[in-house]
């Protein structure tokens, strides 16, 4: 798929781990697991707006379209 999902990338740059991030934005972390590993098929944009929030990124900063 042409859509890359750079989370460790801004998880690493802010210290943070991923059950802390699945904690503050309410996920599971098996479906935050989904995503960072670029298996989703979807994300809702409720989850990609806590995700950007808690991150102090944009949506753009997260996923890339890489053909």
């Amino acid at each position: 798929m042409p859509i890359s999902v750079k989370l460790d990338d801004l998880l690493h740059a802010r210290r943070m781990t991923l059950t802390e991030l699945a904690e503050r934005v309410d996920i599971t972390l098996a479906n935050l697991s989904i995503l960072k590993t670029g298996k989703a098929k979807a994300i809702r944009f409720s989850t990609l707006d806590a995700i950007c929030r808690e991150l102090g990124c944009q949506p753009g900063d997260l996923i890339a379209f890489v053909p």
